[in-house]
């Protein structure tokens, strides 16, 4: 008979937020996470194989492009279904990690909307995983609080909470601390199932809803397995076929070339799409910059003005609107800079100045890392949303790839060292949301450091001041960082980690696989 069970685990692993398992972890749930599992997984692990095969096309000189055989649905006048009441105005997003005291500022913010990350802003270790669904768990039950034990302060959800919104795992990344027939589950099903379970009937009952942000989609084949996944949770446990809603991150360059068939193949939940912005520099350093041709400037030339990102952002705008569905802005990762209110003044006026271009262009809300910059984002959109702005249709596949023109820098390469091992280092202590130099950064940005270090190193990229960048230059730059950050937990460890996969022969998909490994 099939088994679903938790995977041993290490002593190490147990935690005060632990004692929430008995709520959370029950057998009924679990037993849908297995069913989730024997349904989905053969199919899961497919499709990330054919990553790796389509990643091979590009290493043999394919680029991304519209796909032939879906040309109708591109060409079709079809819609997404109805959006839910309490998800029309989505002018400000907040976003952060499940921990119990920023769960509940989330939802006071005075954003729209929360999304609960179980995702890029969680370092998922058990610990964080288990306590991160309790505090879920108790927001719908009406007993989400916490008292801080160093400071003595009661933190309670006040009367006007935003929506919350949660986003699971990506189809990626594993659970190694439960199994079923004695197979790791996926993360995504994991997260998504135990959510579900526990709390979509009480959340269609209080007027909202069970709903979800998915990322790191990389085809539209993807988004029809989440459709599936969808379509079998709501007949198993009652609701009404569309009941789950779903807003798509476009965060890889693969997924621009397909926001049709993406929310064509989740039509009956989608509600959105989203640009990712950090993740979708990553992703085209990772699937278009294995080879000399497009080697990218510092992270600081990339903006959402210009090049790739800019095509992009506008081509999602258009889709979106053409199909009745949110078309969401990236996030700014800008944070409130204390003691010094000229560098504050700077970040609030980079934030303002973002905003407004979003908003110019016509996307129907955006992303904060930050509940200080909620009222400043909010300032940008004047009404609920612009989803009867209708855009023309004039990007094209050249403007969808074009590489920013700026330069690379020993500070840029300094800036890379830094933020990287710093996140990294962060992350294997169980934080996946990290202040740092003026920015919460999250695994998406460190992503965007070691891809182009990797870059630069693999093709010895010339920096602006003639040199390039070889093993001697690099090992003597992240010497000299290290020597300044000091001695810090996890420092070491992830300093080797994170030099073995900037010097590494062949480009690792994602640091938090290895990392993972390392955190429990």
């Amino acid at each position: 008979m099939s088994e679903a069970r938790l995977a041993e685990r290490p002593e190490s692993a147990t935690t005060p937020g632990m004692d929430r398992s008995q709520d959370v972890l029950t057998e009924a749930a679990l037993g849908f996470v297995a069913e989730l599992h024997r349904r989905f997984d053969g199919r899961r692990r497919a499709l990330l194989e054919a990553r790796a095969e389509r990643q091979r096309a590009f290493d043999s000189g394919a680029l991304p492009d519209f796909l032939p055989e879906t040309a109708s649905i591109r060409a079709g006048n079809w819609r997404v279904g109805d959006i839910p009441a309490d998800l029309f105005d989505r002018r400000v997003e907040i976003t952060g990690p499940t921990d119990r005291k920023m769960v509940i500022n989330a939802l006071n913010s005075g954003a729209k909307v929360f999304m609960a990350d179980f995702e890029d802003a969680t370092a998922p270790s058990w610990a964080n995983i288990v306590e991160g669904q309790a505090n879920l768990f108790d927001y719908w039950r009406g007993r989400l609080s916490y008292d801080d034990p160093a400071t003595g302060k009661h933190y309670a959800v006040g009367t006007r909470p935003a929506v919350l919104m949660v986003r699971p795992r990506g189809w990626h990344l594993p659970e190694r601390h439960h199994e079923a027939d004695g197979e790791p589950v996926a993360g995504a099903l994991f997260d998504f199932g135990l959510y579900l379970w526990h709390n979509a009937e009480r959340a269609l009952a209080a007027g909202s809803g069970p709903y979800f942000y998915l990322p790191k989609l990389e085809s539209h084949r993807e988004a029809a397995l989440w459709s599936d996944v969808f379509a079998y949770a709501e007949e198993r446990l009652g609701l009404a076929r569309g009941a789950i809603k779903a807003t798509v991150l476009i965060e890889t360059i693969t997924a621009a070339f397909e926001m049709d068939e993406i929310l064509y193949a989740l039509r009956e939940n989608a509600v959105g799409l989203n640009c990712g912005r950090w993740d979708y520099i990553f992703s085209y350093i990772k699937r278009l910059g294995r080879g000399p041709e497009r080697i990218t400037p510092d992270r600081a030339a990339m903006t959402m003005d210009k090049a790739f990102l800019a095509a992009y952002s506008l081509k999602l705008i258009e889709t979106c609107h053409r199909r009745g569905a949110f078309a969401m802005g990236g996030m700014s990762a800008a944070i409130p800079v204390k003691g010094n209110e000229a560098a504050n003044a700077t970040a609030f006026e980079k934030v303002r100045a973002d905003k407004e271009r979003e908003a110019r262009n016509g996307h129907d809300g955006t992303w904060v890392a930050h509940p200080a910059l909620v009222p400043v984002a909010m300032a940008a959109f004047d009404r609920p949303n612009q989803l009867d702005r209708v855009i023309g249709g004039d990007v094209d596949r050249d403007d969808m790839l074009r590489l920013h023109n700026g330069p690379r820098t020993e500070a840029g390469v300094r800036e890379n060292i830094r933020v990287g091992v710093q996140y990294l280092a962060a992350w294997l202590g169980g934080r996946g949301a990290v202040p740092l130099y003026n920015l919460m950064e999250d695994a998406a940005t460190a992503e965007i450091c070691r891809t182009q270090l990797w870059q630069w190193l693999k093709f010895e990229a010339r920096l602006d001041d003639g040199r390039r960048l070889d093993r001697t230059l690099f090992d003597s730059l992240l010497a000299e960082e290290m020597a300044r950050l000091g001695a810090a937990e996890n420092l070491e460890e992830a300093k080797r980690i994170f030099t073995d996969l900037v010097t590494a022969d062949g480009l690792t998909e994602f640091l938090t696989l290895p990392a993972y490994e390392r955190l429990y």
